[in-house]
């Protein structure tokens, strides 16, 4: 890409509660949300690129701190929009000893939940960036009537030369029912410029038996870039071309936004012009890193991100 890139990201952050075997009485707290683990760890590969986090939160302490967590790490946070009546939404995480996670939410009052319905922030705020990027997830937790007033203003925006990353994450508690989650995740697939899907969402949503299956339905709906997550199996590149092997994945600790991370550092080599099959191992790589420490987010102090 020519010129200066920038890049908002679109969701919504959660508070993070922590459950840990070790410590039974007491649970970390933290900040966390898909588009958000992508956000930091994109600004810390690439902290040339100016990055931008679009949500609502409201004006209770947490979101402040929030706020300020977001801000310490590079990120623009002047299209995150405040609600007085509304809080952010809060879940709780625990790992089994595979690595594997399990959640529960509360997020029924969250004040993502009227991102583009209320302003601040405007859809038109984000005429400025040259990449969107957003998740299943972001399309899920805002209203009907704005995901619809997302997607005409995505194809303004993409015919003005902008380009819209997506990252498929589906989850079905977040939807009305199987069939407006297809339409929907469907129509951002048909414009995707960068696709980030993962196999598991992938078949588990359009009943594709496999990897291939899923890389033939996304190149018809003309999906030509990025690459298909396939967990310890390795990154497959959309475009057909040849990246592995990949780092064996030794010992899992937490899986939690090791699709996250991926996309944040192949999207940052993929904009910065590198070929595909190095965007393919740096995704791979920080994602292995991620998936051997707890929780979503790298310490600052380690060397790399």
């Amino acid at each position: 890409m020519s010129g200066p890139i920038s890049i908002a990201a679109i969701g919504e952050a959660m508070v993070e509660l922590s459950l840990r075997p070790e410590t039974p009485d007491r649970a970390g707290l933290g900040f966390a949300g898909d588009t958000l683990n992508t956000a930091i760890y994109l600004k810390r590969a690439a902290p040339e690129f100016e990055v931008a986090y679009v949500t609502r939160l409201g004006t209770d302490n947490l979101s402040d701190r929030m706020i300020e967590m977001i801000a310490s790490e590079g990120i623009s946070t002047g299209l995150i929009g405040r609600d007085p009546s509304r809080a952010p939404g809060l879940y709780a995480i625990s790992t089994d000893e595979s690595g594997e996670r399990s959640f529960s939410y509360w997020r029924d009052t969250s004040a993502a939940k009227r991102l583009f319905s209320e302003e601040p922030p405007s859809i038109e705020a984000l005429s400025g960036f040259t990449v969107i990027y957003a998740s299943a997830i972001s399309l899920a937790v805002i209203s009907p009537e704005a995901r619809s007033d997302l997607f005409r203003w995505l194809t303004g925006f993409r015919e003005r030369g902008g380009r819209f990353a997506f990252d498929s994450n589906f989850r079905p508690a977040l939807w009305p029912d199987r069939r407006t989650a297809q339409s929907e995740i469907e129509k951002a697939w048909r414009m995707a410029d960068i696709g980030l899907p993962s196999v598991d969402d992938e078949m588990a949503l359009f009943g594709d038996h496999n990897a291939e299956d899923v890389l033939t339905r996304l190149r018809e709906w003309g999906v030509s870039r990025g690459a298909l997550k396939r967990g310890a199996h390795g990154p497959v590149a959309i475009d057909g071309s040849d990246a592995g092997p990949f780092a064996t994945v030794r010992k899992v600790v937490d899986s939690t936004a090791a699709g996250d991370s991926f996309n944040a550092a192949y999207l940052a080599a993929h904009l910065e012009g590198r070929p595909e099959r190095e965007c393919l191992i740096a995704g791979h790589t920080l994602a292995t890193r991620v998936i051997g420490v707890p929780g979503a987010i790298l310490p600052r102090e380690q060397p790399g991100i």
